[in-house]
């Protein structure tokens, strides 16, 4: 059996160089995470956005076939309402469909209900798009929608 020599060192990290690499280590995570949440939330987001207008063209078939957008006055079935289900909760607007008009509005929910920039989308029988947000800048609408 050998000894090792005590002027030897033995290979291997040491405690400090361990606490460096650790510490490297969260402050990437630190940096990376949010960046990561937004762009999560951008995504549903966009995946909403396309599902109101899904939902609009559904609207607009079932007015060429019955001349109104509430016969019946329910939400039309997407595809695209599984992919959203637990981000988003689309309805109508207060007191929408009606025989002319409609409003669908895409609320937030669950995680995605923390995504204060862009609140609630929403899509009329015109196509216009409008949004909700903490931000009520003039650019609101093209940011949501993007």
């Amino acid at each position: 059996m050998r000894i090792p020599a005590p002027n030897r060192r033995l290979a291997g990290f040491s405690l400090i160089e361990l606490m460096v690499a650790v510490a490297i280590v969260a402050i990437l995570a630190a940096i990376a995470y949010p960046s990561y949440q937004s762009y999560v939330q951008r995504t549903r987001r966009a995946a909403a956005a396309a599902c109101l207008q899904e939902a609009a063209h559904q609207m607009e078939r079932r007015f060429t076939t019955s001349m109104a957008y509430n016969n019946p006055n329910t939400l039309p079935a997407t595809g695209c309402a599984n992919d959203i289900s637990g981000s988003y909760s689309l309805a109508f607007a207060t007191g929408e469909p009606t025989a002319g008009t409609f409003t669908i509005v895409a609320t937030p929910i669950g995680g995605q209900a923390n995504d204060t920039q862009c609140a609630a989308l929403a899509l009329n029988h015109l196509g216009v798009r409008m949004a909700q947000g903490s931000d009520s800048s003039a650019d609101l609408v093209a940011r949501c929608w993007r």
